[in-house]
Order: C-alpha cells, then sequence, then structure tokens
C-alpha cells in the first residue's frame, strides 16, 4: 500500500515527505509507547502514534520505520517536523484514533507487524 493510499483512506495532512507519498509499506504498527515499538516493529513499517514528540523520529530512524502518522489529531512541534525532514522521514496527521485508523488499514489489506514474517517484509535485517 502506498502512503498516497494511506493518506486518502486515513484523511491525512501531510507535514512532510510530501514528494514520498508513492513509497510503498507493507505493514503496520500502532503504539504510543516508543519502547514497544522498538520491541515489536518490523523494518520498514508505517507507525501510527499519538506520541507527538521527536522520540518518535528518533526511534523511527532506529527501527527503519518508513513513515510515522500522528493519530487524534496531535500536531508535530518544530523540533519533530526538522528532525523528521532531516531524516527524510515522511510525517502525516489525521484526526482518527488510533485504534479506529488501524482498523480502516486493515480492512483496506494493510497487515500489522506480527502478521508478516521477516523474509517476507521485504526488508533484510
Amino acid at each position: 500500500m502506498t502512503l498516497n493510499e494511506i493518506k486518502d483512506i486515513l484523511q491525512c495532512e501531510v507535514i512532510t515527505g510530501e514528494d514520498r507519498l508513492n513509497m510503498e509499506v507493507k505493514m503496520c504498527c500502532g503504539s504510543d509507547l516508543m519502547s514497544d515499538v522498538l520491541a515489536f516493529a518490523k523494518a520498514g513499517a508505517l507507525l501510527l502514534t499519538g506520541l507527538a514528540n521527536r522520540q518518535v523520529i528518533r526511534t523511527a530512524e532506529v527501527a527503519d520505520i518508513r513513515a510515522v502518522v500522528l493519530v487524534r489529531g496531535k500536531r508535530p512541534d518544530a523540533e519533530m517536523v526538522a528532525l523528521a525532514r532531516e531524516q527524510n522521514l515522511p510525517l502525516m496527521v489525521t484526526n482518527l484514533l488510533l485504534y479506529e485508523a488501524c482498523g480502516r488499514l486493515y480492512q483496506a489489506g494493510l497487515p500489522g507487524c506480527g502478521e508478516v514474517p521477516a523474509a517476507e517484509s521485504g526488508i533484510l535485517g
């Protein structure tokens, strides 16, 4: 699924990475706990979170997350936006709750990280 499709499904506003909306993601994870993202997310995933600070971008960098969607209408501060741009990480915002956003993507065919074996994710690691 492309980020452009995800943007439409979740009715997102694109904050950074407008030029990367054709990027494909093969799985998604949703969490406000960055320790869980580090423990359970797979490289190449889309991250949905309500946590809006620079630690999300740092976690995405370490976990090799492809893009981040902030849920519940959370707005990134200037520091978070600058870091996302520096990392060339697409960052979007939706007004949907985390549960609903994950549900819409799952219903549209995007599996969770637990459903995609590492060998099938297309990401080596």
